[in-house]
């Protein structure tokens, strides 16, 4: 087992489709892969197992929810054969007339469901298919203290700070933006948010994507000081195994500074300055 303050974190991102049982055999070839290269904790894309409604197919209607919950139960048995973690994107049910979770689950390399988180912002699309959640997810894996997040949870910084206030060090955040007609400004913004979320919060990274035709940017593994340490080939499915290292150290020009901004304060002057020169905002 990796050292304590240390996780070999393999990201995974193919073509999710509408298909239950193509998505779910790329998913059994990463996990055999994954452990073959060593990792212990497994990361695939937003609704990766289920297909992302809205993109992949038009609704639920007469989805097949037992066929679901079968090849879920076969992954959560194939994990704990592996002995792996597993971050599994997929739609969890809930009770009817309410729309589902769009959902991660966190499966245990004992092959049980340790936790389930549930994006919390809803785009206005997948608010005509998705029930959003309202809880954190953060669990610890060799000392590390990791949190899931799903895509459009990126546009909001405030869940980012209040992770941050937590003590959460790694962030796993799965993201479908795939399947488009052409370019897309996610091309020029998802990356880049996700790097100033790494470096102004001092996080770890796993962020995995869907690879469909046309994805706009392609799964990516970042430090905390947001430089992107791997990314795989675009439009292409593949596997990346990288390290979160506790014990490195990182440029960090916030330290000393973040938590006097999060108390309040938005400025880091001691006191008020007594010059008139400051306080007249005309004179040279």
């Amino acid at each position: 087992m990796t050292r304590s303050g240390a996780i070999q974190v393999a990201t995974c991102q193919f073509a999710v489709s509408e298909s239950v049982r193509r998505n779910v055999r790329a998913i059994r070839q990463f996990l055999r892969k994954a452990k073959q290269a060593k990792a212990e904790i497994v990361h695939f894309s937003e609704c990766a197992l289920s297909g992302y409604v809205g993109a992949d197919f038009a609704s639920f209607e007469g989805y097949d929810w037992d066929l679901l919950r079968e090849e879920t139960l076969g992954i959560m048995a194939l994990a704990g054969e592996l002995g792996l973690w597993v971050v599994l994107g997929s739609t969890h049910p809930l009770t009817e007339p309410n729309w589902p979770h769009n959902s991660l689950y966190l499966i245990s390399p004992e092959g049980k469901i340790a936790d389930r988180y549930d994006k919390r912002f809803c785009t206005p699309g997948d608010l005509e298919h998705f029930t959003p959640g309202n809880r954190f997810v953060t669990f610890t894996l060799n000392s590390v203290k990791c949190t899931l997040l799903i895509c459009f949870d990126l546009r909001f910084p405030e869940l980012y700070r209040e992770l941050y206030k937590q003590g959460t060090q790694c962030v796993f955040q799965s993201f479908y933006n795939a399947r488009q007609r052409g370019p897309s400004i996610h091309t020029h913004i998802m990356r880049q948010t996700m790097q100033c979320h790494a470096a102004t919060n001092h996080f770890w990274v796993s962020m995995t994507n869907s690879c469909g035709r046309h994805s706009p940017y392609p799964s990516c593994f970042i430090q905390p000081d947001g430089v992107i340490a791997e990314q795989l080939r675009p439009n292409h499915p593949g596997m990346m195994v990288n390290t979160v290292d506790l014990g490195r150290d990182f440029y960090d020009p916030m330290a000393g500074f973040r938590e006097m901004a999060l108390a309040g304060s938005l400025t880091n002057g001691v006191g008020a300055i007594d010059d008139p020169r400051s306080r007249d905002t005309v004179i040279l």
